[in-house]
């Protein structure tokens, strides 16, 4: 029987990821505990966290699952909470910033609160938790931080500039840590999903109009599932990636590569 690649463990391996209640933040906690990490699951809402966490454990008996509740838009509760998971749980060798929210408006007619919890949520919220995180990480001499990013870190559409700013600014702060901390033995990368079924894209999932035009703008043909986003995740956090650094792996069906 094949004996599994010990460069992609991640027993013994610890991992905080932002806006995991839901989607694919969910998704990537349940395949990084099932390939061995214990997992610290964040977001505002604790009943929702908690049915969450239960539901890791559900799907992968045995593993360390916990929850942190705060907001990763508030620097002092960033900081609270990464002391918490460390004192109380594990020291966080894997760090995952993936909350992110949408709020879609004709830029002209877009307005500053729309702007700034958007650009907020998606981008400052990656370097007020990465700030918190990675000085730990650095007196430790090792550790991994993957921002999710998005195809639209490349590119653009209607109604979506908030968003696109944002994940944009998130793939250039992903090589701005790189640069930052590879010489203390961090890995700072990105993953960019494409058109994936999530709570966040629903109301385009059910738009026929919109559904046909990404299966068609897709080289796959299709919409991708949150669960394919996972080998990328524990490639990222595992020493298989140990000398990669700044790159963004993009997740998109060929999205990208096709005009």
């Amino acid at each position: 029987m094949p004996v599994p690649n010990p460069l992609f463990d991640l027993s013994g391996r610890a991992a905080l990821i932002t806006g995991s209640s839901q989607g694919i933040g969910l998704a990537l906690a349940r395949g990084l505990a099932q390939a061995g990490a214990a997992v610290a699951l964040n977001g505002r809402d604790a009943a929702k966290l908690a049915a969450a966490a239960a539901g890791v454990r559900a799907a992968v008996p045995g593993a360390r699952v916990t929850i942190a509740a705060f907001d990763v838009t508030d620097g002092a509760a960033c900081n609270a909470a990464v002391a918490r998971v460390e004192e109380e749980f594990a020291p966080i060798d894997i760090l995952i910033n993936n909350a992110g929210i949408q709020r879609r408006s004709p830029l002209a007619e877009m307005t500053e609160a729309q702007w700034r919890e958007v650009v907020d949520t998606n981008l400052t919220s990656a370097f007020l938790t990465a700030r918190a995180v990675a000085p730990r990480m650095i007196a430790r001499g090792s550790g991994k931080i993957i921002n999710t990013c998005s195809v639209m870190s490349e590119v653009s559409r209607p109604t979506i500039a908030n968003y696109a700013a944002a994940k944009g600014g998130l793939k250039m702060l992903t090589r701005a840590m790189a640069v930052e901390w590879a010489k203390h033995g961090l890995q700072c990368n990105g993953i960019g999903p494409g058109y994936i079924t999530t709570e966040l894209n629903r109301s385009l999932v059910e738009n026929v109009e919109f559904n046909k035009w990404i299966c068609g703008r897709t080289p796959a043909g299709r919409w991708g599932k949150p669960e394919e986003l996972v080998g990328a995740a524990i490639f990222l956090s595992s020493r298989a990636s140990d000398f990669v650094n700044g790159q963004i792996l993009y997740v998109d069906g060929g999205l990208l590569a096709a005009l």
